[in-house]
């Protein structure tokens, strides 16, 4: 059924967890990653860095943990071509559950990028040029947040990370109870919009670090 906007949450981790390492993962539907003596929970969300390039700086939901064994949930590494084998090992960064800030009083979220590049080549030998796929250009989220949030949390939040530039983790939870993950620094404008009929507003910019991990409502 379609949706619209209204009534989606946005949250963003105001930190991450120091590095843990995972010293193995498997070539599988679902990655299985080795953390000796990990604490992850099922339901973690964390911050992959994998030797795997098409891993590397990916968010995931955390499920079946077993001993020294978590599986990385709707991660598929299971193309040999794309995820070779024993290479993907890295570190993890978890975010604990009390560390999600929502952010409140916002509007007019937009998002840009994501789309699709391309090249254009022409061979010697052939009258038609043809479009070769070149992967997908950076992804930036934006929004407004109304400026006397200053002071709160949500507002301190983003004020800190915008000045740090610490990488971050931004979650999106529609109505629906599905919601997107998606690695991120942000970037702040504290400088007052004033327009006219409308509020004075503040400006947000969520500067992706890699593609959208999106997890369905619970079954």
């Amino acid at each position: 059924m379609a949706r619209t906007p209204s009534g989606t949450r946005t949250s963003v981790a105001k930190k991450l967890g120091a590095p843990v390492a995972f010293t193995a993962i498997t070539n599988a539907a679902e990655a299985v990653c080795t953390a000796a003596n990990h604490t992850l929970q099922n339901g973690n969300i964390i911050l992959v860095e994998s030797g795997w390039g098409r891993l590397n700086m990916r968010a995931a939901r955390v499920k079946a943990v077993a001993g020294n064994n978590f599986t990385l949930e709707k991660i598929d590494t299971s193309n040999l071509e794309l995820f070779s084998a024993g290479a993907g090992a890295g570190t993890f960064r978890v975010v604990d559950p009390q560390d999600w800030v929502e952010l409140d009083r916002t509007k007019n979220h937009t998002t840009s990028g994501g789309d699709a590049k391309t090249i254009m080549v022409k061979w010697t030998e052939s009258d038609n040029e043809i479009p070769l796929g070149d992967g997908f250009s950076a992804v930036q989220r934006s929004f407004e947040m109304d400026a006397d949030m200053l002071g709160s949390v949500p507002y301190n939040t983003l004020v800190t990370l915008s000045e740090t530039q610490a990488l971050t983790i931004a979650r999106r939870r529609p109505k629906n109870g599905s919601f997107t993950l998606i690695p991120c620094t942000i970037s702040f404008n504290e400088e007052e919009v004033e327009s006219e009929g409308q509020p004075v507003i503040n400006k947000a910019t969520v500067n992706a670090q890699n593609r959208s991990t999106r997890y369905g409502p619970a079954a």
